[in-house]
């Protein structure tokens, strides 16, 4: 029995915010004194570093569940299955729900069983659960999603990466220009004949790395100091992904047996434009290749960094025709892989 993705969705959300809009931003350094740039010297690097143009946020009415529950009723939709034979609803996120213009994280109860609710899934033995997992949250929903249907557990499984990052970054932090909101979901289902999961891998680094990703006081020192913000030390996670996603990546693959010339696509966490091109060229680099162009496709120049939400929603995107030059066929071997909070890795090869 295969283990295979029979449907995909995404959300994204319709606020599209230019790095324009960041041209007032009173943007300072960690110790609450002023950069010594302009602006638009700041957007510009920005924009060279993180490929970065634009991103999209939620409105006001919507929270990461309700995302996750538009991405969820397109990936069913997708699957053209019953709603009703789900076994396992699994939501990876960082932040909860976060109602726009308050400051608490509320996870009581799951987003999961907010998805539940909202799907109006009358069947109990569909069970919920959140899984916290940093930005690889997604991809490890999934390894579990695998292992619950390979040991019989389940049938029919359902995995949400969702996020609303507008509303816990801090706007005198340069940083609060990478991250946006969305959801991407997924169904899997075993089948005879049909897409499988040919290998995963899975890491956490917390010996010196736990706390690269962590929440913060605003660089503003006259702000609150009861409300905190996503922080990052850039430098040190650019340097963390560099050294430990490829090797992560080739012992998935090596699992598999398939060269690396049969790999058509590679799906990664949309950080960073460079981080990501850096790695997938290192990853290459471990066999002696070069990376084949058009190998990665990327969603970050216009959604930003979504976190959970990127590597499903970029999935979402090219199984449907809608990015440019970007396509996938039946058979073609693919890989996901993602970073973050943690720190975590994980990846997957799977045959579409």
């Amino acid at each position: 029995m295969n283990i295979a993705i029979t449907g995909t969705g995404s959300y994204i959300p319709s606020i599209v915010t230019p790095n324009l809009n960041f041209d007032q931003h009173e943007f300072l350094n960690a110790d609450g004194t002023p950069i010594n740039a302009s602006n638009t010297v700041v957007i510009r690097k920005f924009k060279a570093i993180t490929g970065i143009a634009e991103r999209r946020y939620a409105k006001k009415q919507f929270n990461t569940s309700d995302l996750g529950a538009i991405a969820a009723e397109n990936a069913i939709a997708d699957a053209g299955i019953d709603r009703e034979e789900l076994d396992y609803i699994i939501f990876a996120h960082n932040f909860g729900d976060i109602t726009y213009g308050k400051t608490q994280s509320d996870t009581l109860p799951s987003l999961a069983t907010r998805v539940k609710h909202l799907l109006q899934i009358k069947n109990p033995k569909c069970v919920a659960y959140d899984i916290l997992f940093g930005c690889p949250g997604w991809i490890e929903g999934v390894i579990q999603a695998n292992a619950f249907i390979k040991s019989g557990l389940a049938k029919k499984c359902l995995v949400i990466g969702g996020e609303t990052l507008s509303r816990v970054i801090d706007k005198h932090d340069r940083d609060s220009m990478i991250y946006s909101d969305g959801a991407g979901a997924t169904i899997l289902e075993g089948l005879p004949d049909s897409g499988n999961i040919l290998a995963h891998e899975s890491c956490t680094h917390a010996n010196g790395e736990a706390y690269y990703l962590f929440f913060g006081d605003s660089y503003n020192k006259d702000s609150d100091k009861d409300v905190r913000f996503i922080k990052m030390y850039g430098r040190k996670i650019y340097e963390f992904a560099l050294t430990h996603v490829p090797s992560a990546m080739q012992v998935c693959l090596d699992k598999t047996g398939i060269s690396i010339d049969a790999v058509k696509k590679i799906f990664i966490h949309q950080a960073n434009e460079k981080m990501d091109e850096a790695i997938v060229k290192r990853f290459y680099e471990l066999y002696e290749k070069t990376p084949p162009q058009d190998i990665m496709p990327m969603s970050i120049n216009e959604l930003g960094n979504s976190s959970v939400a990127t590597i499903p929603t970029l999935f979402d995107l090219v199984k449907k025709g809608k990015i440019e030059n970007q396509h996938i066929q039946k058979g073609d071997i693919v890989i996901f892989a993602s970073v973050g909070a943690g720190m975590n890795i994980n990846a997957i090869v799977y045959r579409y």
